[in-house]
């Protein structure tokens, strides 16, 4: 009786994905590159660099597609693998307007990327600044598309959850779904209303206005947020600024992820997700349970009507997962490994949970950020 009460409320839970007016499980929220090649004189991009000469080749060259009149400041963030020369070399073969700013050491309370940020941003004089993470490659016209969207939408902020890496066993078990998780805790569509409470961004690549920023307080407001791209969409649209966020494929992420990298992403944050409560800690464990887990036992059960509800539990949330895991171009079947995805997310959180007792915090890119900071 019990199982089959959770198969059945495991079933309204997905129910409700799917029915809900602002249907976060579809991919409505697209912005795609745009054909021309404007005067982009109004543009600055800002780059946070820290060990990236591996792809940030890649990222100047898709700049220098862009337009004309294109200005690029990339803050070298202590790097030690020659971030900084690969990335003068590239300028001059490209013919870039580029300057590069060589980061100071980290104040005690900030992030390490919204360091680099606020030093970058005393370079920008322009009204338009795209917040671009060095491992992001952008189709040509990408960013006269965002200005585009800017403007129609009259944003402070638009921005594009990059399509991940996708191509190993990993990747295509782990790389959707975070994506899917990203839109069910902040649905696009209530973001982008001005009335929602809703706020959200994807860091790896934001354009802003430089106005807005800067009225917000610029990331020495967010000096020690680790979720810095979220908090940021907080802060406009709590000054009573516009945002809008979608998805593209002309916004690409270059690096390859293995199981590992993946465990240290999301552990890295999920526990601050959770504003590190136990009860919302206890709480998530319980959902995702319910949601991923229960159905899965319902079917081996032995009881019909709990193994029914199973069966039409899983099948709703193949349903809700089916649009993203198409635009990764994922065949149907593969919706039926989110339960798997889910139990290894469920694990980083709690890994991230158990660091955060620890005493870390956060651990990202070489930097441990204790929970003293």
């Amino acid at each position: 009786m019990m199982l089959t009460a959770f198969s059945f409320a495991a079933l309204a839970a997905w129910l409700g994905v799917l029915l809900v007016p602002w249907q976060p499980h579809r991919v409505r929220e697209r912005l795609e590159a745009s054909p021309e090649r404007p005067v982009l004189s109004d543009v600055t991009v800002l780059i946070p660099a820290r060990n990236e000469a591996e792809v940030i080749g890649r990222t100047l060259a898709a700049l220098a597609e862009q337009g004309t009149g294109l200005d690029v400041v990339v803050v070298d963030d202590e790097s030690d693998d020659g971030t900084a020369e690969i990335v003068r070399s590239e300028a001059a073969r490209l013919g870039l307007d580029l300057r590069v700013v060589a980061g100071r050491p980290r104040p005690p309370g900030w992030s390490g990327k919204l360091w680099a940020l606020e030093q970058g941003l005393a370079e920008v004089r322009r009204p338009l600044v795209l917040l671009l993470d060095a491992d992001i490659e952008l189709a040509p016209g990408m960013i006269a598309a965002l200005v585009e969207k800017a403007r129609d939408t009259r944003a402070a902020a638009v921005s594009i959850m990059a399509t991940l890496h996708c191509r190993s066993l990993a990747e295509k078990l782990l790389a959707p779904p975070f994506v899917f998780f990203f839109k069910l805790i902040y649905p696009f569509a209530l973001a982008a209303l001005p009335r929602s409470r809703v706020a959200a961004a994807a860091g790896g690549c934001i354009l802003a206005r430089t106005d807005a920023l800067r009225g917000v307080g610029a990331f020495e407001a967010l000096r020690d947020a680790l979720i810095d791209d979220c908090t940021l969409a907080a802060r406009l649209k709590a000054n009573g600024q516009r945002i809008w966020i979608g998805m593209s494929r002309s916004v690409r992420s270059l690096r390859a992820y293995d199981l590992r990298d993946f465990w240290r992403m999301v552990s890295r944050t999920a526990f601050t997700q959770l504003r590190y409560s136990v009860s919302l800690l206890a709480a998530t464990t319980a959902a995702m349970l319910l949601v991923f887990v229960v159905p899965i036992v319902a079917l081996f059960s032995g009881s019909a009507p709990a193994a029914a509800a199973g069966v039409a539990a899983l099948a709703a949330m193949a349903g809700a997962y089916f649009p993203t895991a198409r635009f990764y171009g994922l065949p149907a079947a593969w919706t039926l490994t989110l339960p798997a995805a889910a139990v290894l997310f469920l694990g980083m959180t709690w890994d991230s949970a158990l660091g955060y007792w620890r005493g870390v915090r956060a651990h990202w890119k070489n930097r441990a950020y204790s929970t003293a900071e």
